[in-house]
């Protein structure tokens, strides 16, 4: 029998539910001999080669490339899970949400003090364009699983992949996900 495939991504965020999801400690060992990781920074590769049984996104989406890749994920994974309060809500990155997206790029590449001198805004076409607001990603996607916390625990990581890798309903109990 093939082990359940999983692919990660990090979007608009801070990389902490991947750091969270590395916390997991000696658990990785075990969790290493259940699946094989594809698609991920954890493995370093870049691109879909096959179908995913799981895709874990951290992260919102700020700009076109955020976009791109989340619906890749969509597209390739069975079941999409939003880890953390940035996938979920946006996050610290939706503080921006009411503020005019000409003056957030004004106040940080021509106003902030490491610019001074500074006349332009970078608007290479090569840069992802800069979305109007930060989207959490079930405004861009279906997401099937939402794993709450900034970030979330090991611990809940832990439970809701295993649950997913049974097949057993995910069973977040308030000990894995209160935020004392």
């Amino acid at each position: 029998m093939s082990k359940p495939v999983i692919a990660t991504a990090s979007l608009a965020g801070c990389f902490g539910c991947h750091m969270s999801f590395l916390d997991i400690d000696e658990r990785i060992l075990k969790l290493i001999e259940l699946v094989e990781f594809h698609k991920s920074p954890i493995n370093d590769i870049k691109t879909f080669q096959k179908p995913c049984d799981i895709g874990l996104i951290e992260g919102g989406c700020c700009n076109s490339e955020n976009v791109e890749v989340l619906r890749s994920f969509r597209k390739n994974c069975k079941i999409l899970v939003s880890v953390g309060e940035c996938a979920i809500m946006g996050g610290l990155p939706a503080m921006r949400n009411a503020i005019p997206i000409k003056d957030c790029l004004e106040e940080a590449y021509l106003r902030s003090p490491t610019t001074e001198g500074n006349t332009i805004i970078p608007n290479d076409e090569e840069l992802p364009i800069i979305l109007d607001k930060v989207y959490p990603c079930h405004e861009i996607v279906k997401i099937d699983a939402f794993l709450p916390g900034c970030p979330p625990s090991a611990d809940l990581i832990w439970e809701a992949l295993t649950a997913l890798i049974e097949g057993r309903p995910l069973n977040l109990t308030y000990d894995l996900i209160k935020f004392d």
